[in-house]
């Protein structure tokens, strides 16, 4: 089934290329049927590769998903510019009285950073306090998953001597349809330079470890009612985005090793291997899926008010 995007999103191509069905807005306008609506928040710093990489796997599902990217008003981006995010992303005070079936939050390069430096912390708190009352699933990815588990339970993050930059093994912790299908190891890239400890998720009485990795730590956990989902690596990654990262890093002046189980051989002038499309591909269905489209009614705001016994005001 088809992914609705705005007409002249550079990702569409892309997507059409790869015989992803994109469905234009006037085509999807005809149709009678209420498309998933999907709120992306990116914070990545390059964003028009991060709408590729998200809307590949959003629109390889039998389920019409209709998106809006969001961006932070208090934040002006460096890397993307002005014009596109004018053309393709709303600011909160333009959805903030809607309801969505779902929504994702990126991850952002800001680890090293105490979640109260960050310049739009207070917004994207309001952001996530938002959540609770207008969306049905939440999915929050490296950073913005470290966010997430903070603001709403507590959990800290623990910076790391150095960064976890590569691709590792990781396998199921708990069976949950959100793993539905998972073989028994799988693989997921990381690059970050902080980590969650598995024993503060095990001690919240709210919270679940559905999966992790002998190397690369906690990577998938769950609050119990199955609302907010917290990933702590990077699925949606391409074949080489983590050489880009680790040649940005080099750029930089940066003392980044190379990406561990990456390169063939330890090699990089070798092909890298992607070991994580299916998991990745598996991962975002089964949340779209299980968590969103068979927890969300036709009225969305009813189902969601429904669901918190709240009261619609006059």
């Amino acid at each position: 089934m088809p992914i609705k995007i705005p007409d002249g999103m550079p990702a569409k191509e892309i997507l059409e290329q790869e015989q992803i069905f994109v469905m234009p807005e006037d085509r999807a306008f005809h149709q009678d049927i209420r498309p998933l609506k999907i709120l992306i928040l990116n914070l990545m710093p390059i964003k028009e590769t991060t709408e590729t990489q998200v809307l590949r796997l959003l629109g390889n599902t039998p389920l019409q998903v209709e998106t809006i990217f969001l961006r932070m008003q208090s934040h002006r981006s460096k890397n993307t510019s002005q014009d596109h995010l004018e053309a393709f992303y709303k600011t909160f005070d333009a959805v903030r009285d809607r309801f969505f079936d779902g929504m994702i939050v990126t991850g952002a390069p800001l680890e090293h950073l105490d979640f109260e430096e960050v310049t739009y912390w207070s917004e994207f708190q309001t952001i996530m306090d938002w959540t609770l009352e207008h969306v049905t699933s939440t999915f929050y990815i490296c950073w913005a998953a470290q966010a997430g588990l903070y603001h709403h339970f507590g959990i800290p993050k623990y910076l790391m001597a150095e960064k976890l930059f590569g691709v590792f093994a990781h396998h199921v912790v708990k069976s949950v349809n959100l793993v539905h299908g998972f073989d028994d190891e799988f693989f997921v890239p990381h690059s970050r330079y902080a980590t969650t400890r598995a024993e503060d998720i095990l001690r919240h009485p709210d919270l679940e470890l559905i999966a992790d990795s002998d190397e690369a730590g906690v990577y998938m956990v769950t609050s119990k009612d199955g609302r907010q989902v917290f990933v702590t690596g990077h699925s949606e990654y391409d074949r080489m985005t983590l050489l880009s990262e680790y040649t940005r890093d080099r750029t930089k002046g940066l003392n980044t090793s190379l990406p561990r189980h990456y390169f063939p051989d330890n090699d990089p002038a070798k092909t890298p291997i992607m070991r994580w499309r299916s998991h990745a591909h598996i991962l975002f269905f089964n949340w779209l899926n299980y968590y969103v489209y068979q927890e969300t009614p036709y009225d969305i705001e009813q189902g969601i008010r429904q669901s918190l016994n709240i009261t619609k005001r006059v």
